[in-house]
């Protein structure tokens, strides 16, 4: 069982609401219906006597407004509502899908300023009991949250913290992982580089946590496909004024400076989280550097250019509401939504602890633009799925697995940690 050839949609020149309506009922209603025809639970026939009142299951988006870089250029927009927009779409997709097989979803938003105490604000929303949380929070947040007694049974989905530990060392039972790790994005990239046969890399960080933690996952990336490293350093050279006229020139003659006697190489990696100076190694190296990492050719759940497998959908759906681009968390709060919603209407379960068997069950396949079926790992929690390199590129570039490089099981799981490497001991 499918849905409608998507070509002959298109000949038949829908209205565009018509289209996008049917398109949100193809990715979700669909995969709900073919779990009915093979023999899974099938909802009841629709007789109004027997149809017992909807249910409504509340999702929290549980959020932080930490303080974030200012955009680096006038040419992009500053944006305050990251994520929270995708998981308004994605609240609104489910609810139509719902209404089809009994189900009904509420977004309950619980977001608190950057001084604010976002673990208060988890026990008011678990006070009641279990819950089904998306969180968008860094990862000290996001342990204090999952270590309460009280979200012990709950379904946490990280939707924003990279860090390798919470996948690793500080994993937890109760925390599912949507957005991608520092060694899901090393390795994409390390990936494309070795099929392009560009083995020898520099790498080049600023001295935050994330930017070490990502150094840690190049290096292993580089052991685990034959990258070699050839140079490592640190950028040392304060920040150029970005709103003077003599900005450009004051970086003009510190990159070359910064990046002055790396031996030669195909790559110039860099880690810079906070966006102090890795766009503007672009064209301003000492040598010619192909730029990768943080900035440059980047490891992407999502990019704004990427139109491939039906992401033309929310590529529109979310301009609509927000009147802007969709964004890499908008992508991972859409998933995290849709991870859970989904479970809720193909399981017919709704209790957390229900749904997080159904998450790590052969059942749970999730539809997310990639081409292919979105899993979870049993042994971290961390979601399958193929990456998108791009990152300020018009198109695409490419996406990971590269061709070649083979797993018995998964493609994806040659991203990251693959099961026997793992160190997670859940608690």
């Amino acid at each position: 069982m499918s849905c409608v050839p998507v070509a002959s949609l298109r000949n038949a020149k829908l209205p565009a609401r018509i289209w996008a309506t049917f398109l949100t009922l193809c990715l979700i209603a669909g995969p709900i219906l073919v779990h009915a025809a093979e023999g899974g639970a099938a909802a009841p026939a629709p007789d109004a006597a027997a149809t017992p009142a909807k249910v409504t299951l509340p999702i929290v988006y549980l959020g932080k407004q930490y303080e974030e870089p200012l955009p680096l250029s006038y040419a992009e927009e500053i944006i305050t509502d990251k994520g929270i927009q995708g998981a308004r779409v994605s609240i609104k997709e489910a609810n139509q899908a719902g209404n089809f097989v009994g189900n009904a979803f509420e977004l309950v938003e619980a977001i608190v300023p950057a001084d604010g105490d976002v673990v208060a604000k988890a026990k008011e929303v678990l006070k009641n009991g279990d819950a089904l949380i998306v969180a968008d929070l860094e990862a000290p947040d996001l342990l204090a949250v999952a270590d309460l007694p009280e979200a012990k049974n709950s379904v946490i989905m990280n939707i924003r913290s990279n860090d390798v530990a919470l996948r690793q060392e500080q994993c937890r039972q109760n925390v599912f992982h949507i957005i991608p790790n520092w060694a899901m994005r090393a390795d994409a990239i390390a990936q494309y580089l070795i099929w392009k046969r560009w083995p020898r890399w520099a790498i080049i960080r600023g001295d935050l946590p994330a930017d070490k933690d990502f150094v840690a996952q190049i290096q292993r990336s580089a052991k685990r496909y034959g990258g070699k490293i050839v140079d490592e350093r640190i950028y040392t050279f304060p920040p150029g004024a970005r709103n003077l006229d003599s900005g450009h020139q004051q970086v003009q003659a510190q990159i070359p400076m910064a990046t002055e006697g790396t031996p030669a190489n195909d790559a110039l990696w860099v880690a810079n989280n906070d966006e102090g100076f890795g766009d503007y190694l672009l064209y301003r190296t000492y040598s010619p550097s192909l730029v990768v990492g943080t900035q440059g050719l980047q490891a992407l759940a999502w990019d704004k250019s990427y139109t491939e497998s039906g992401a033309m959908h929310l590529q529109n759906a979310l301009p609509r509401l927000a009147k802007r681009k969709t964004t890499e968390r908008d992508y991972t709060a859409w998933l995290g939504v849709r991870a859970l919603a989904d479970s809720a209407m193909r399981s017919h379960k709704t209790t957390p602890q229900e749904l997080k068997a159904f998450l790590l069950s052969d059942q749970f396949k999730l539809e997310g633009f990639k081409g292919q079926a979105l899993t979870f790992r049993t042994w971290d929690h961390q979601m399958r799925q193929p990456i998108i390199l791009g990152g300020g590129t018009r198109v695409p570039v490419s996406t990971s697995p590269q061709e070649g490089f083979l797993h018995e099981k998964n493609l994806t799981d040659t991203l990251g940690f693959d099961e026997p490497e793992t160190k997670c001991k859940f608690r």
